[in-house]
């Protein structure tokens, strides 16, 4: 058994919880393959966090400091846990049940709906930037990284994470045509963050002015410092309503877009404003996540998974790869318009980032208190995220397009 020598140092430590069980086997080989990928000290430290999750096929656990019982066999995986000390009594357990209870319906409750561009969605990055968890955890590039199918086979906690985000913006230009241009005059890239994509399209490109707009200011400050820092004069960011773009028609000869989309409230005139400032026969090319496309329709069940999704991370709606398409070619001022669901490449990244926060907890003990807890939602929401991906009720929608000459 591939198993069996973690699990019996586990069971020797007596300080774990342990997964057993037919349909599990997956999850337990992926958790020892995890194990196995740290040392011993990290893991502790990362079971002190309280925020490892399990995944198994009766849902999900967080691994936790507790003695194990003898393995037994059972037709579905489960988690199991020795019972509590008889010393604490049934009273301390109705207590940590009821608590439990209590916790999970706050978490339950989306705390953050969408509530307009530049105070709603622009203040929220405001917050993640100023707090710097943000950016210490994930990088210069606040967006989903690729993995390569190889990437995958070898364990993709085995991989970097904040690599994985640079590896994507690579595929993104390779599959939107962008290294067939040979010198764009002028790149604007919707919703930018705080520059990590504009940066590499500036120094990519360094005959090309490229600019990036953000609904927050924080971002705008933080880009253009990073931009200094790094010796990089031909980018500039600016604090711009994607939906009401401060430029003339036919401006800029690339219009990229990268995990923008998700936040507007209109995303016919999204579409429609972005090929507004493209030079014809430029190139725009969006990533951005989406929902299945309708028929079948939405279950009540989906519906409800969608609506935590919408309003936790201030999202008025998702629509599908195919609406998108089809807002393309309702321009009338597009051809070659491709899509493409990139879920099998990307998913890894929402398991990938609790991962990282595990085992570099820092940024977040050493920050506000209101910080911890905000932590703690965004580990719900980014596993939500995977199970919504995972599910195909959400993809990972690709699209671009070239702008007609006349």
């Amino acid at each position: 058994d591939e198993a069996a020598g973690v699990k019996e140092f586990l069971r020797e430590r007596q300080s774990w919880w342990v997964v057993e069980g037919g349909e599990g086997r997956g999850e337990v080989k992926e958790l020892v393959e995890v194990l196995r990928s740290h040392r011993v000290g990290s893991l502790e430290a990362a079971v002190m966090t309280g925020v490892c999750f399990v995944q198994t096929s009766c849902g999900s656990a967080l691994v936790s400091r507790r003695r194990c019982v003898a393995p037994q066999r059972h037709n579905r995986a489960q988690v199991q846990m020795i019972a509590a000390p008889p010393v604490l009594g049934v009273g301390l357990l109705a207590a940590v049940t009821i608590a439990g209870t209590a916790v999970k319906r706050i978490l339950d409750k989306p705390s953050r709906p969408y509530a307009g561009s530049f105070d709603g969605v622009g203040k929220e990055y405001d917050e993640w930037t100023d707090e710097g968890v943000l950016e210490a955890l994930w990088g210069e590039h606040i967006h989903l990284g690729w993995y390569s199918d190889e990437q995958l086979q070898q364990g993709w906690w085995k991989q970097d994470f904040k690599k994985a985000k640079y590896v994507f913006v690579d595929k993104m230009m390779e599959w939107g045509g962008l290294n067939d241009i040979p010198a764009p005059e002028s790149i604007l890239d919707v919703g930018c963050g705080f520059g990590g994509t504009s940066r590499i399209l500036a120094k990519r490109f360094p005959t090309a002015k490229v600019t990036g707009i953000t609904l927050s200011k924080s971002q705008v400050n933080r880009g253009t410092e990073l931009a200094a820092e790094q010796g990089i004069g031909n980018v500039e960011f600016k604090p711009m309503d994607a939906l009401q773009m401060d430029y003339e028609d036919n401006t800029f000869d690339v219009v990229w877009a990268c995990e923008s989309g998700e936040h507007m409230p209109d995303k016919q005139k999204y579409i429609e404003e972005m090929v507004r400032v493209l030079k014809p026969g430029g190139t725009i090319i969006i990533a951005c996540w989406c929902q299945r496309e309708t028929p079948p329709p939405l279950s009540d069940d989906e519906k409800s998974r969608l609506d935590f999704l919408y309003k936790e991370w201030s999202h008025p709606f998702f629509i599908s790869i195919e609406q998108f398409a089809r807002f393309m070619k309702g321009t009338g001022r597009l051809e070659k318009i491709k899509t493409n669901n990139w879920v099998k490449n990307t998913i890894a990244s929402w398991r990938h980032s609790i991962l990282v926060g595990v085992f570099n907890p820092w940024p977040v003990v050493f920050n506000k208190p209101s910080v911890w807890w905000k932590t703690i939602r965004e580990i719900v929401c980014l596993e939500r995220m995977h199970r919504a991906f995972r599910d195909n009720l959400m993809t990972y929608g690709m699209m671009t397009a070239k702008k007609k000459l006349n």
